[in-house]
């Protein structure tokens, strides 16, 4: 028996820690409305609504890849996708910005792109890489 993941997720110390800063941040804008601080309760209100988006996605769409002998299966906002070893094609994509490499994994299935980053995985991509190689062979 192979020891291998098969489903990959954002890590769950990233989610937690995403709902506590969440949960301060919304303190922060309570605190500017309660002072009339009307440009501190806007920059709170908003940082607070940004990171629950993500606190909310990381929470809702777990895991985002599974994968198994028949194929993959990829969890987005729309839905859950099947997609077939097949038809399926992964790939890794190195892109430099900034003095630092990027590394995601993107999954090509018919005319759809599912692209992966370490965030979304909670490991590195080129492992991942290695796991569905050996699982699709």
């Amino acid at each position: 028996m192979d020891n291998y993941p098969t489903s990959w997720a954002p890590r769950q110390a990233v989610v937690v820690s995403a709902w506590a800063v969440t949960a301060v941040l919304l303190a922060g804008a309570v605190a500017g409305a309660l002072r009339g601080d009307r440009g501190g309760l806007v920059l709170f209100a908003m940082a607070t609504v940004a990171v629950g988006a993500f606190a909310a996605h990381a929470t809702l769409v777990r895991p985002r890849l599974a994968a198994d002998a028949e194929g993959l299966v990829a969890r987005t906002l729309s839905g859950t996708h099947r997609l077939p070893w097949a038809r399926t094609r992964t790939r890794l994509r190195t892109t430099r910005r900034l003095g630092r490499d990027g590394v995601t994994l993107e999954i090509e299935h018919d005319d759809q792109l599912y692209v992966f980053g370490r965030l979304d995985l909670g490991e590195d991509p080129r492992d991942v890489l290695d796991v569905l190689s050996t699982l699709r062979s």
